[in-house]
């Protein structure tokens, strides 16, 4: 008997586990199960943040939190004396290497003379000197009572060799030859405007968005302030020897990769080209609220006919963003000229400029 009663037991065990409705369940084990999927959360590639991180010192967050290392300015050599002002070949240190320039002292005036910073535009390093791209608007602001002073740039002229990313070497070299300035008596340090052509018009931007030291800045047929324009017009930068890739390869030498660049670096940069975000966070035009100086941009209606040149639309875009950020900005388009303006459009344009410096540098 004992025997059945058991199988008999595990019969009806068996039927009610197989028939049991969830009502018939107690409460407390009733188990509600939500239908809603729980949110999908997309992480960044890897790939993606290694080049994030590599890049992160040459965005403009990276230039702003950078730790300069400039020194004192030394003249190597007098290289002219004129009745307006006198010439000479300077060096200085920036960042542990040595960066050449030209420092032109007025005739006009008293010392401590105002400043302003001569950014130069692209030249082959072939046949560069110092003072090529700057000369003949620094004598006319010499003539104006201004101290001028320009830096070769890295690679250019006899500095040395360092690497730059979207330009964020040769702006670190003109924030550290601003940051020399009080090592030169003649020179108001407390006084600086900026001037740049072309490559130099696009180091400026970097500066500005960057330093608020720089009181005025005069933007002459400047490269675009966003680098997703400056990629796609001439691509990417140099990797190894700059002399050659200019040369030989048609790369952006602008852009100076050397060969002992670490290889994570190389292969991020490369990368980045081709990267809407990085693209953004190298580009001044992103950043133009933080600009303090007021702004005067001037190109020829005829630049950019040549792979050479700048178009208008990179400088009618950059006004419109410094407008949109509320920075005092003026627009100035000269008929006919082109990427260099001919003899009497060119005076007028640094007519304006030097009253322009007049008004917000000199006082």
């Amino acid at each position: 008997m004992k025997k059945y009663s058991l199988l008999f037991l595990i019969f009806i065990l068996a039927a009610c586990a197989g028939n049991v409705e969830p009502a018939a369940l107690p409460t407390a084990q009733v188990v509600i199960i939500s239908a809603t999927p729980a949110p999908t959360i997309t992480p960044i590639p890897t790939a993606t943040r290694t080049m994030q991180v590599a890049m992160d010192a040459y965005t403009i967050e990276g230039l702003r939190a950078h730790e300069f290392q400039s020194g004192e300015i030394h003249i190597r050599e007098t290289l002219l004396e004129t009745k307006v002002f006198t010439r000479y070949l300077i060096e200085y240190p920036s960042d542990g290497i040595t960066v050449t320039g030209v420092l032109q002292v007025p005739t006009v005036g008293e010392p401590p003379y105002p400043v302003i910073v001569m950014n130069h535009g692209f030249f082959s390093r072939t046949v560069y000197l110092s003072g090529d791209g700057t000369d003949r608007a620094a004598e006319f602001l010499n003539r104006r009572g201004y101290l001028t002073i320009s830096s070769d740039y890295r690679t250019w002229a006899d500095a040395d060799t360092a690497e730059s990313l979207y330009y964020s070497g040769l702006a670190i070299d003109v924030i550290n030859l601003m940051n020399a300035l009080p090592s030169f008596p003649d020179a108001d340090a407390s006084r600086i405007g900026m001037w740049g052509h072309s490559m130099g018009g696009g180091v400026t931007l970097k500066v500005l968005t960057v330093d608020s030291r720089v009181k005025a800045a005069v933007l002459y047929s400047s490269v675009s302030a966003d680098f997703a324009d400056i990629i796609e017009r001439w691509g990417p930068g140099c990797l190894g020897d700059v002399y050659a890739g200019e040369l030989e390869f048609g790369c952006n030498s602008s852009d100076v990769l050397p060969e002992d660049l670490a290889p994570d670096l190389i292969s991020a940069y490369f990368d980045s080209v081709n990267d809407p975000a990085m693209l953004k966070a190298v580009s001044p035009i992103y950043y133009f609220d933080s600009v303090t100086a007021p702004v005067h941009i001037v190109y020829g209606t005829e630049d950019g006919l040549t792979s050479a040149g700048t178009p208008p639309e990179w400088s009618k875009k950059m006004y419109s963003a410094f407008e949109e950020a509320g920075v005092d900005a003026k627009l100035f388009g000269h008929d006919g000229e082109g990427h260099s303006f001919t003899v009497n459009q060119w005076f007028a344009f640094m007519e304006r400029s030097s009253q322009f410096f007049d008004l917000y540098v000199k006082p």
